[in-house]
Parts: C-alpha cells; sequence; structure tokens
C-alpha cells in the first residue's frame, strides 16, 4: 500500500463548517456548551457571539462535524432557545485547538436576549453553605441563572452591555469565567463579595428631615427581617424595579400599605418561603407547584380554600392581602435577596408570607432608579433594602394562572419578556402599539414577534414615558426596524395618538379592538389565516366600527377583516368612567333598558345616592353623555351590583371577580341557568343581538323570592355559558366554521372560560384559548401586528 493516498484507503478529508445558531444563545451559557462539545469531537476551530447570534467555525473528520451539528440544538444548554441552525463549508483553516473568540459587533442584530430567570439549585447550595466563598452573597448566579434581560444594555450580550460593567471582577471570578470545566465560564453577571454588588439597609435618619441614612446594622438583611417583623413597610430593590414588602400575617402592616398605596380593594400578591408556607391557603395542584417552584417564578393565581382554617389555628394572610377574590397571588422567591430575606436554614426564625407589592403609587410604573426610589416611596416605606448594580429594563412579575390544566398568561413580564413568539405568517417589519390599558407593545418581522414586557396604564404621562424608552430598547436589541406602525382605532387612545405623532412619514394602520384581540388568540395557535375562525371577544371597552363601545361580540374572523355575527344588545353607557367605576349604574341602565323598574329593595337601587339617582334618570330619559355599549363586561359589572356583590369598584373588573367567587359559593346540586333571548338582525345580514333583559327578568324574580348572591352569580355564569354555545352554532350552521376563539378580559374568569370550552368541545368545536399572551389588552399588540403587518398590507 505504500505510496497511496490515506484517503483511497477510507480515511476521508478533513472537512470545515461555518454554523451560525439563533435564538436565545447569549447569556445563558451557549459558548461553553459549544466549546466543551467541540473539544469533546476532536474539533479544532473556534466560537464567537455577534449580533446575528453565536458563530462557530468547526475543522475535523466529516463524522466529527456532523454529530457536531446535530447535538448543538438538541443538547444546548437549559435556558437556551434555539430557533434556527444554519451551516455552511469553508475552507480548511488549519487550527490547531478550539477557542473562544472575543465578540464582535458587526452585523444586524440577530439574537435574542434570555429573560432573568430563578437562582438555580446549585447557586442556592452555595449560598447556604458556610464553606462556599459566596455564602450569603445576596448576588450569586451562574450560566444557568440570574439576570439577564433587566441588565441589558447593549448588543452581543457581554459584560460590558450590561450594568455588570461596572463591577471590575475579582482574581477569583476571573479564573471562573476563563475556565471552560466552571459553571460560571463566560456567565457575564458573575459576581462574588469580594466584587459586588452591595446590599445596603437605608432608614430615615433619626433626627429631622433628610435623606435615607445607612441602618447601624451590619448584616442589611437581618436589619431588614427584623423591621418587617415589627411592622415595617420595606422597598426592596429586586431585578426589574421595587417592590413593597411588608408581613402578610400582620393586619395592621398590610392595611397601612393599602391605605398608603391608594391600592383600594386591589389584591395584593405575596411571596412564600415555600409552597408548604402557602398550601392551607390555596389548593395546589401539581401543575401549579411546577409554575411556582419553575425558573420562570411567576405570581400564581390559586384558588383559595374554602376550609381555610382562622387566624386562631395557623398562620395566614389578613384578609385585606385579597379582600373579595376567589384566588391568591403567589410567589416564591427567585433572587438571593428574596431568599436571604426569608432566611437561611440556623437563622432567627423570620416571615414565612410577605406582601410583595410593585414599588409604585397606583397608576404609575415600577420604580427603578434609586433615587427616584427614596423620594416617590418616602411616603410608602419604612426603610429600603437596596444595592448598587442598576437596573437598564423595568420589568414588572408575570402573573399566570392555571384553567383545566393549561397555564393563562394575565400579565406577561419578567420570565417571559423578551422571548419572541413565532408567527404563523410573514410581516413586514413593524410597531405595534397596543391599547390604553395594561399597555404592551409588540415588534414584529417575518414570522418572529417580540412582545414588550407589561408597560400599564397610558393614563400616566410617567407610564407614557416608560412606554418611549421602552420602545427604544427593545428596538436596540432587535432587527426591527419598523416600515409602519398599528394601532387601536380609539380616536383618543394615547397609545393611537403617540403613533400619529411618531409615523415620521411610514403609514399607520388603525386595527379594530376585538379584531386584533381574535387574531391574537389566532398567532397563538398557529393559524394561517386560511379560514375564518368564530371570535368570541368579551371584554369592558373597544371601539366599535359604529363608534359605540363594543365589549359582547361575535365576529366571523380572520386576519384580513370580520364580520361583527352577534353581539349584546346595546344599553347605554351613562357618565363614561362613572359608570365603569360604580357598576350600580350599569345596574340602573341595563334595568332601565329592561323596563325593569327601580325598586327599593333592589341592592343596586339602594346603592346609588338619591341625588344621583334622580340625575341619572334624567340622563338616561333624554339621551344625555350616554354611548351605546355592548360591553359583556359591563354587564358583568351590572349583575354584581344587581346581585349585591359589588356596587363600587376600586379597581378594574374588581364587581366581576367578586362576582365569580360569589358564583363559586353557589350550592352544588343547583344547576339552573338563565337565558338570554336572541333578536333577528335589524338589516338583512346584520348580527343577531343578545337581549340580557330576561336574564335580567329572572334575576330580579330571583332576589325577591329569597335567592341569594351566590346562586344568581351561579345562575348567571351558567346564562353566558349557554349564550356563547348557541351563537357558535348559529354561526356554525350558517358559516360552516367549527373553530372557536375565547379572546377578551373577561375570559380571564376561569370559571366562565372553562365552563365555555366544556360545552363547545362536547359538541365538536375546536376551541382556542391563550396560554402564551393574555386575553386581555395586554396581548391586544400580537393581534394587531399580523393584520396590519401582513405582507401587501395597506394603510386605512
Amino acid at each position: 500500500m505504500s505510496g497511496v493516498p490515506p484517503t483511497a484507503v477510507g480515511v476521508r478529508a478533513p472537512l470545515r463548517r461555518r454554523v451560525v445558531v439563533r435564538g436565545v444563545v447569549q447569556g445563558v451559557g451557549f459558548r461553553p456548551f459549544v466549546y466543551t462539545l467541540a473539544t469533546a469531537l476532536r474539533l479544532s476551530g473556534h466560537v464567537t457571539n455577534t449580533p446575528e447570534g453565536v458563530v462557530a467555525e468547526v475543522e475535523g473528520s466529516p463524522e466529527a462535524v456532523a454529530r457536531f451539528c446535530e447535538r448543538i440544538a438538541v443538547e444546548a444548554p437549559p435556558l437556551a432557545r434555539v430557533d434556527a441552525v444554519d451551516h455552511q463549508e469553508m475552507p480548511i483553516g488549519g487550527d490547531t485547538g478550539f477557542t473562544i473568540l472575543a465578540s464582535r459587533t458587526d452585523g444586524p442584530a440577530g439574537t435574542l436576549i434570555p429573560p432573568d430567570t430563578a437562582t438555580c439549585a446549585a447557586c442556592l447550595r452555595e449560598l447556604a453553605d458556610p464553606a462556599d466563598r459566596r455564602h450569603r452573597h445576596p448576588f450569586v448566579n451562574c450560566t444557568h441563572c440570574g439576570p439577564r434581560f433587566t441588565i441589558v444594555t447593549g448588543l452581543p450580550y457581554d459584560r460590558a452591555h450590561t450594568t455588570m460593567a461596572g463591577f471590575p471582577m475579582c482574581a477569583g471570578c476571573s479564573r471562573e469565567y476563563a475556565d471552560p470545566a466552571d459553571r460560571r465560564f463566560h456567565a457575564q453577571p458573575v459576581a462574588c463579595p469580594a466584587c459586588g454588588p452591595r446590599l445596603r439597609l437605608l432608614v430615615p435618619p433619626a433626627e429631622g428631615d433628610g435623606p435615607p441614612v445607612p441602618a447601624s446594622e451590619t448584616d442589611p438583611l437581618a436589619g431588614a427581617r427584623a423591621l418587617l417583623a415589627s411592622g415595617a413597610v420595606l422597598a426592596v430593590k429586586g431585578l426589574g424595579g421595587y417592590h413593597l414588602a411588608c408581613d402578610a400575617t400582620d393586619p395592621a402592616a398590610v392595611a397601612r400599605l393599602r391605605r398608603s398605596k391608594a391600592r383600594g380593594k386591589k389584591p395584593f400578591a405575596l411571596m412564600a418561603a415555600s409552597p408548604d408556607d402557602i398550601e392551607h391557603l390555596v389548593h395546589i395542584g401539581p401543575e401549579e407547584r411546577g409554575l411556582l417552584t419553575g425558573g420562570t417564578r411567576p405570581i400564581v393565581l390559586l384558588r383559595r380554600r374554602t376550609d381555610a382554617p382562622s387566624a386562631a389555628e395557623a398562620p395566614h394572610p389578613a384578609d385585606g392581602v385579597a379582600p373579595g377574590s376567589p384566588d391568591l397571588g403567589v410567589m416564591l422567591p427567585y433572587t438571593p435577596v428574596h431568599q436571604l430575606l426569608f432566611g437561611l436554614p440556623g437563622d432567627p426564625e423570620g416571615p414565612r408570607l410577605l406582601v410583595m407589592t410593585s414599588g409604585n403609587v397606583a397608576g404609575e410604573p415600577i420604580v427603578t432608579d434609586d433615587g427616584e426610589a427614596l423620594a416617590r416611596l418616602a411616603h410608602l416605606a419604612d426603610a429600603w433594602l437596596t444595592h448598587d448594580r442598576p437596573i437598564h429594563v423595568p420589568c414588572d412579575d408575570s402573573v399566570v394562572r392555571l384553567c383545566d390544566g393549561q397555564p393563562l398568561v394575565v400579565r406577561r413580564a419578567r420570565g417571559y419578556a423578551p422571548l419572541p413568539l413565532t408567527l404563523p405568517v410573514p410581516v413586514r417589519p413593524a410597531l405595534a402599539v397596543g391599547g390604553d390599558l395594561k399597555n404592551v407593545f409588540c415588534l414584529g418581522e417575518g414570522r418572529i414577534a417580540w412582545l414588550s414586557s407589561h408597560i400599564g396604564d397610558m393614563d400616566d404621562l410617567a407610564t407614557q414615558r416608560a412606554f418611549e424608552r421602552a420602545v427604544a430598547q427593545l428596538e436596540s436589541i432587535t432587527p426591527v426596524r419598523p416600515e409602519l406602525l398599528a394601532a387601536d382605532r380609539h380616536p383618543a387612545y394615547r397609545s393611537a395618538g403617540w403613533a400619529l405623532s411618531n409615523a415620521a412619514g411610514r403609514p399607520v394602520v388603525h386595527v379594530q379592538h376585538h379584531h386584533a384581540h381574535i387574531a391574537a388568540a389566532m398567532a397563538e395557535h398557529g393559524l394561517d389565516g386560511g379560514r375564518p375562525v368564530i371570535g368570541v371577544a368579551f371584554d369592558g371597552t373597544g371601539y366599535g366600527d359604529d363608534a359605540a363601545v363594543w365589549g359582547g361580540e361575535f365576529l366571523l374572523a380572520d386576519y384580513d377583516g370580520f364580520t361583527r355575527l352577534g353581539h349584546l344588545a346595546y344599553v347605554p353607557l351613562a357618565g363614561g368612567d362613572a359608570a365603569v367605576h360604580r357598576p350600580y349604574r350599569m345596574a340602573l341602565a341595563h334595568l332601565r333598558t329592561a323596563r325593569i323598574d327601580w325598586s327599593a329593595e333592589l341592592a343596586c337601587v339602594a346603592a346609588c345616592p338619591p341625588g344621583e339617582r334622580r340625575v341619572l334618570d334624567r340622563q338616561l330619559e333624554r339621551n344625555l353623555n350616554c354611548v351605546p355599549t355592548s360591553s359583556m363586561g359591563r354587564l358583568f359589572d351590572a349583575v354584581s351590583s344587581l346581585a349585591g356583590v359589588c356596587h363600587r369598584a376600586g379597581y378594574e373588573a374588581q364587581a366581576a371577580v367578586e362576582l365569580e367567587a360569589a358564583a363559586l359559593r353557589a350550592p352544588a346540586g343547583d344547576r339552573a341557568a338563565y337565558a338570554f333571548a336572541l333578536r333577528a338582525p335589524k338589516a338583512e345580514g346584520g348580527p343577531v343581538r343578545a337581549d340580557p333583559a330576561p336574564v335580567l327578568t329572572e334575576i330580579v324574580e330571583d332576589l325577591r323570592s329569597g335567592a341569594g348572591p351566590a346562586l344568581v352569580a351561579a345562575r348567571f355564569h351558567r346564562a353566558v355559558t349557554g349564550l356563547v354555545h348557541r351563537l357558535c352554532v348559529l354561526a356554525r350552521e350558517r358559516h360552516g366554521v367549527d373553530t372557536v376563539a375565547l379572546t377578551g378580559g373577561v375570559f380571564l374568569n376561569r370559571l366562565l372560560s372553562s365552563a365555555c370550552a366544556e360545552v363547545l368541545r362536547e359538541d365538536g368545536f375546536t376551541v382556542l384559548r391563550h396560554h402564551q399572551v393574555p386575553p386581555g389588552d395586554g396581548g391586544l399588540a400580537l393581534g394587531q401586528l399580523v393584520v396590519a403587518a401582513r405582507a401587501g398590507t395597506a394603510p386605512d
């Protein structure tokens, strides 16, 4: 065989490939993973971060190169999300080993920043280990956990482009960062007690006015625990902003926080040291436990137990935490600071349940700046547990509930943002600005959409400024350069006004509110729009094509348009927001429309002051300042007041939330239901009208016969379920469509959502419900995007 080339006897020539990995591949330990994989396969070459993703060049035997390309996606690190792997052959380079190169900053952005992730088990063990150098370090993290999105200032994701840039690594952290065998190999937020960040406890000065000063305690966390035990309210700096915390089992502390924050009766979120500390109060199944303990750590809405112990039997949060709500919102510690606040094994017993609510005044965005926290939270907090790592991106806690075993996102923020969604249809580069309540905007291009974190209600000037900053920040870390903007059709929406003011010559497409809700559900479920769906869109407010306030809608819809199949019959919305905040006004308007007398024994009549009742009577008689509405949300308000459940709403949907809670208390044996009347269209081909007058008549009869609020609430929920079923059957008969999308904020009601889905599925319908984006206005921007930004869309 002498003189015969090696390839002639089965030895194949080496091969070199350039491999580009796109997705969530920076800040998750991807380059160390590539290094380890390549060296294990005896490949030479290099890997680097670039704005488009992770780029590797590997050289070696064709078999090893092929295995590398196969394994790079399926064996990726736990926090990674690989969306695409592209590779191409290259000339042989002759590398002698495999290296990690410095990141490149050239080229268009195409990588995805991961969300913040709860502290992993390995870091928690180090936190609690007296022999570990990170014992009790409040900022312990690694490639598998810790801050990401909230500290990123630019791309590519390197320490220099995060708020950790101001903390030079000590020798120990530098060694770990450079060691391929270490869990912190190229972990950008790596930190320890030697290199920071550092925690401080600030308290008001002992004498006179002035800025807060460092507490005398040497251990800020011990001091913080002592303050909480004494009934204090503590401002705690988290990942995406400040929280306000107090002992949830201290009724006086909870009541004081509620008053000072102008919270009304809106529920507070709880943070529990462990699921064991809350299971005596709520139902926790395996799915709920998985949400609570997973890496995302959202606030999970858990059904309250009807057999919860009294205060004398076990520690429990005061009823002031969530008055009137059927649920408690609970999360577990997701940062080392939270873990230390509850205490480690061996510490003096600390709190087990804390109120942990966003650090702001009602209606304002969450506070992130340390100086602002000292000023804006001064009337709310007794002390500040803060640190010197800046927060670059505000991010509230996410809120999730389980409905029929599936997650239902109520608020999409920390742990989810800025993870993108895959679109079923390609879209032009666009920015959809969302709505004015629970604002979330959306950037999209091709088949990828980036939803922002929860911004808030746009009534407040500070929230509008936060919106502008968030748009600029998200654009800076995505490749999208919007060619058009999408907005709601409501002429007074501040979000739509912002779009018009900032269009800069780009078209602004206005999308009908409920069409956007339905399109969001379709997009989330991967529908390409080739066939329409029956969209059931129930919410409180949405600008209709006839300038009425819509909200009880049945639409035949695809991405290109919709036909209004049916809706709740119009009633007057007297006084606009006054009717929203005072449900008794909606009850009286519904009674008047149904020709039911305002009898003094009805709770809603008694709740309306006589002078206001006279003015309302004249308003309705003369149709003064009365916009017609078909809103299902306002009907829930009306029934809540009529049944004597809630007459004044201190927060959005309070009356409906408390009506659901009442329905859950109804006798199990009662299966009666009220029934809507279906009225023929006023014009040929027009929408069917669902008249609630018979429902209201039956409710009044039940109340006069002694039925309690629970029975009325349950029968009303069944009435709405029956209406959904009847109109969907009618739509199927007329249009041959058997897919139904349940969307809009009313479907955050778990009782209603579950009942509607069950009855529709039993009748052969395919039912789409939200799991990745909220059914309420927090998901609106996704629908606006796919409706407005499809290829070839022209402005209206």
